[in-house]
């Protein structure tokens, strides 16, 4: 018989057989009703029933089925080492690919905490260099105030001296307030070497 005959023959036993419903029994009595074989692989049938896309195993099959579709238990075997191969090989990929996430995701991480570690480092500075500016100003402004006071001091004095000391010593009531106004300022540049010293130690770790 002609080879050529032979084989379209066989194609084309196969092409009824896919496009025919039948009934499939598995070895453990599963039953596949009006089912259609879509696709013959190498180690067993897809068949679409009215639940949907099933895939039949030849091993689960009668003699009979694994005869009509030709099953050959060598080329399944290959088949699946092959089907071994890809997945062991997907699944190596998938892991790869996984660690280099995470790798990239720590990196993320890391950079974000250093650029909140720096912000934040920026902000006390900030914080700082505000501060001592403040504490600036108050030193500047008591001292003006306690000038001011001396300055009145002084010309009570005099106007007093200058009378022969016979009229009371009138003294201007802000003088009252020199010692609160002076412990204020000690207190102001006790907090501004302070300032000074957290500034410098912040602009170093930086």
């Amino acid at each position: 018989m002609n080879p050529r005959k032979t084989t379209i023959a066989i194609l084309a036993a196969l092409s009824a057989s896919l496009a025919l419903a039948d009934d499939f029994k598995t070895n453990n009595g599963k039953e596949y009703k009006n089912a259609t074989v879509t696709q013959v692989e190498a180690d067993g049938i897809v068949v679409r029933t009215k639940t949907g896309i099933s895939k039949l195993y030849f091993t689960e099959l009668s003699e009979d089925v694994q005869k009509r579709y030709h099953y050959d238990p060598a080329k399944a075997a290959a088949a699946q080492a092959v089907t071994v191969r890809q997945t062991e090989e997907l699944n190596k990929q998938a892991q790869e690919l996984d660690r280099q996430q995470k790798k990239q995701q720590s990196q993320v991480a890391e950079q974000q905490s250093q650029l909140a570690e720096q912000q934040g480092k920026q902000q006390n500075v900030q914080a700082l260099v505000d501060r001592l500016a403040e504490l600036r100003q108050q030193e500047e402004n008591l001292l003006v105030q306690i000038g001011r006071v001396e300055d009145k001091k002084e010309v009570a004095w005099r106007r007093w001296a200058s009378q022969g000391y016979n009229q009371p010593n009138s003294t201007d009531p802000a003088e009252r307030d020199l010692p609160l106004m002076r412990g204020r300022l000690d207190n102001v540049r006790d907090e501004k070497t302070r300032v000074q010293r957290q500034l410098e130690q912040a602009q170093r770790q930086r």
